[in-house]
């Protein structure tokens, strides 16, 4: 399903045989709307001088980092970032839905987006796979709270390879407090409570079983094809959190040791910070390793807190602990001077995400 036509007809891989560095990137853009739309309200629209700041802080880190394939969320003007992005170079663009719109102006439900310097040789809207989900225990319409997007591109050295873009259900409640103005203060209070715990914990099941069910997805895509996968995002999740743990296949119960080194490694999914520190524990002391262990960067903050929501993860392809992988990831940067040492003319209309960069080096 290809929304957008190549801009310049996809190059054979062959083209690309000098280029020994990849980088990928995972970029929430933060209510990216042109005007003069509006995202979720009415009064909510960029004046003309912010939608162009906005565009060239973006086109600014674009330029400075030239990330090679860039999972982008929170979209809402796809063609306004097409072209954006084409003039940095990506000759290669998908979504593969569209935002709602009401009253022909107010928007809401934005989208995911795949831009790539790579050709994509084709890409897909990743449906749910209904009789799984019922014997999950989810109703038979379960659906995903933005739609997966998976492109399939031709990247140089690797070839045909499944690129994953997620933005997963928020913490926010799904549940609206039922209050009225007759209640007591204290009735009030309760009923907001129970409305947020019931709510989040609502969110919670849903942001959990759309990775259960992209995993299983992935599983069976990559059983038919044996493509490598890349799967990045907004996760609004920290993956120590036991509602995504299971993303990380090697903590499964039961398949840590299980015919290790066999079948079972090219379904694992690792996170890409992990891989970085992997590598760089071979030239340092465990000590060393330990507090690189503990420099994490966070991605997104909230009432002064830190946390980790944005992920690359990676399939064996990209472990160089793994005997049969082409890749090996040199460097894992988080960009985040615009949330911890924003400037207004500079920073006002940027993200409220940290953007996510990896580089993978060529193993020779």
């Amino acid at each position: 399903m290809l929304l957008y036509k190549p801009t310049q007809s996809p190059q054979p891989t062959d083209s690309f045989v000098d280029n020994s560095q990849i980088k990928i990137a995972t970029f929430n853009l933060f209510n990216y709307l042109e005007p003069p739309n509006a995202f979720y309200d009415f009064e909510c629209i960029y004046s003309a001088q912010q939608w162009v700041k906005k565009q060239l802080w973006l086109k600014e880190y674009l330029s400075e980092f030239k990330p090679d394939i860039i999972g982008f969320q929170e979209v809402f003007s796809s063609e306004s970032l097409r072209l954006l992005v084409y003039e940095q170079g990506y000759n290669f663009f998908q979504v593969v839905e569209q935002p709602k719109i009401t009253d022909e102006f107010i928007y809401s439900n934005p989208v995911v987006a795949i831009a790539s310097r790579y050709p994509i040789v084709e890409v897909d809207n990743v449906s749910v796979d209904t009789e799984l989900a019922v014997s999950m225990g989810l109703s038979i319409d379960f659906s995903y709270s933005r739609n997966v997007l998976r492109a399939t591109i031709d990247i140089p050295h690797l070839g045909l390879t499944d690129c994953y873009v997620v933005h997963f259900k928020s913490k926010r409640s799904m549940i609206d407090a039922d209050i009225n103005n007759k209640m007591s203060a204290e009735a009030l209070y309760t009923e907001k409570l129970k409305s947020e715990i019931s709510g989040r914990w609502a969110s919670s099941m849903q942001r959990g079983s759309e990775a259960a069910l992209l995993l299983i997805h992935m599983f069976a895509r990559r059983e038919e094809k044996g493509f490598p996968m890349v799967l990045m995002g907004d996760f609004n999740n920290c993956l120590s959190d036991g509602v995504l743990r299971h993303l990380l296949t090697y903590d499964l119960s039961g398949l840590k040791n299980h015919n290790k080194g066999t079948f079972i490694d090219k379904y694992w999914l690792k996170d890409s910070w992990e891989l970085y520190i992997n590598s760089q524990q071979c030239n340092s002391t465990p000590l060393t390793h330990l507090k690189l262990k503990e420099q994490r960067v966070a991605t997104h903050y909230y009432g002064g807190k830190g946390s980790v929501l944005d992920y690359i993860l990676l399939s064996c392809e990209f472990d160089a602990c793994y005997q049969g992988s082409l890749f090996g990831l040199s460097s894992y940067q988080v960009y985040d001077r615009h949330l911890i040492n924003p400037i207004f003319e500079r920073d006002g209309q940027s993200t409220d995400h940290g953007v996510v960069l990896i580089t993978l080096e060529l193993r020779i």
